[in-house]
């Protein structure tokens, strides 16, 4: 794990513990400072293995050098707020980490946001670095926390996919890298307006040093404009990157990088990996050989000339629209829990569908959105979509699960879904 002299002697407040919560307490712990841990649910606290919890709630905060939140912690929790009230930092894994990074061997840092493709376009660079026999750790928002990860040695490259509730609570991340895919609304629960939304996501660049690199994708109106206003910022010139999705070529090389949205993905993939040094064939290699992610325009299974796509990560309509766009013709399984009132994104795209069948609480609202429009069918259970699309396609067609909506509904998260559609294909 990842520890710091930093934190010796010191004592932290610890809220929530999850896999995340529970890599900040070990890796404190380790480094000699002490945690007081809560979490609020009962299941989560009884996981925590038996150790010592004190409640935040009604604990004295007085002296604790931080509050170190997992990032799903609402901001208006009352131990966030007493936290804040007493003058104490609230920081998030992600600062530890960029606490830590004096003490770690010689590394770089890419740091990777934006609305949608932050996972893939991570991953990617993530297995650029591992292709080409260059030491990396990939973590944030994807795969382990990154504080339970061993320290990579002399050169190594730290990838982290960082949420805008990450960046919340980040301070001094300066990555070596930083990169800005997309920007559309999304977590508006969250964060109130679209303008605290973008902001959280300018921060990436804002804690960059002058000399260091920013990569930005400038196919919305919200990238360009901090595109513009970052490559005349002192310090910045000849170091901020304009790329657009439409200008890359050879996807059809890429057999796990399909669709528009892939383009602008490996668009800002190449950007970065040249300016940590690799070379064009080195980059071409990763292109080709990236695995792709479960979840994430995951070709699940072929029956009977039938392509069955377990897209599920695509929560909301902009990012179910690259995946509609990369098909001919579809049969599209949709629904959730609505996180927007419409389906703009999506229509220029039904013209690919040759029917949409419905699940879950959206059903009502897409079946509206979608009349007159394309063939809807409401199949309510995730099951019975995939049973009525099997029965439905023919050869050459692709059956896709890219719900346009979050899970919770009839699911954990959208791992669970996508398992569940997994599962129903594989009883065909």
């Amino acid at each position: 794990m990842i520890t710091s002299a930093l934190w010796a002697g010191k004592t932290y407040g610890v809220f929530g513990l999850a896999r995340t919560g529970r890599s900040v307490v070990a890796s404190i712990e380790a480094s000699g400072g002490r945690v007081l841990a809560w979490d609020d649910g009962a299941a989560a606290r009884a996981a925590f293995g038996g150790g010592e919890v004190t409640d935040l709630h009604t604990a004295d905060l007085t002296g604790l050098a931080a509050l170190v939140v997992s990032p799903g912690v609402p901001h208006d929790n009352p131990v966030f707020s007493r936290a804040i009230a007493a003058g104490i930092p609230v920081i998030g894994d992600i600062e530890l980490f960029a606490e830590a990074r004096a003490g770690l061997p010689p590394h770089r840092v890419v740091g990777v946001t934006g609305t949608n493709g932050k996972s893939t376009t991570a991953a990617l660079i993530h297995h650029v670095c591992v292709a080409a026999g260059v030491p990396a750790r990939l973590g944030g928002n994807i795969g382990a926390p990154i504080l339970g990860e061993a320290p990579l040695l002399d050169g190594g490259v730290y990838v982290l996919e960082l949420s805008s509730f990450q960046l919340d609570l980040t301070f001094s991340l300066d990555c070596d890298v930083a990169v800005l895919l997309n920007i559309t609304p999304d977590h508006l629960d969250r964060h109130g307006t679209m303008a605290a939304y973008v902001a959280a996501k300018e921060r990436l660049f804002a804690m960059q040093r002058p000399g260091r690199y920013a990569v930005i994708a400038v196919d919305d109106d919200y990238t360009r404009a901090i595109a513009d206003d970052l490559s005349l910022a002192p310090g910045r010139e000849g170091h901020v990157i304009a790329v657009a999705g439409d200008r890359v070529g050879g996807q059809r090389g890429w057999p796990n990088l399909q669709g528009p949205h892939n383009a602008q993905n490996a668009a800002c993939a190449i950007a970065a990996c040249r300016l940590l040094g690799f070379d064009d064939a080195e980059i071409a290699d990763g292109l080709e050989t990236y695995p792709g992610l479960p979840h994430r325009m995951e070709r699940v299974a072929e029956v009977g000339g039938v392509a069955y796509v377990n897209d599920s990560k695509a929560t909301n309509p902009t990012s179910t629209a690259p995946a509609l766009a990369a098909f001919d013709r579809i049969h599209w399984i949709a629904g959730g829990l609505a996180k927007t009132d419409d389906l703009d994104a999506c229509l220029p795209y039904l013209g690919h569908v040759a029917a949409a069948y419905l699940i879950g609480d959206a059903a009502p609202l897409f079946a509206r959105l979608l009349a007159g429009r394309a063939l809807v069918e409401t199949a309510v259970t995730l099951e019975r979509a995939v049973a009525l699309a099997a029965a439905a396609a023919v050869p050459g067609d692709t059956v896709l699960l890219s719900p346009a909506c979050a899970s919770y509904d009839q699911f954990t998260d959208y791992a669970a879904r996508g398992a569940a559609f997994r599962a129903a294909v594989g009883e065909l």
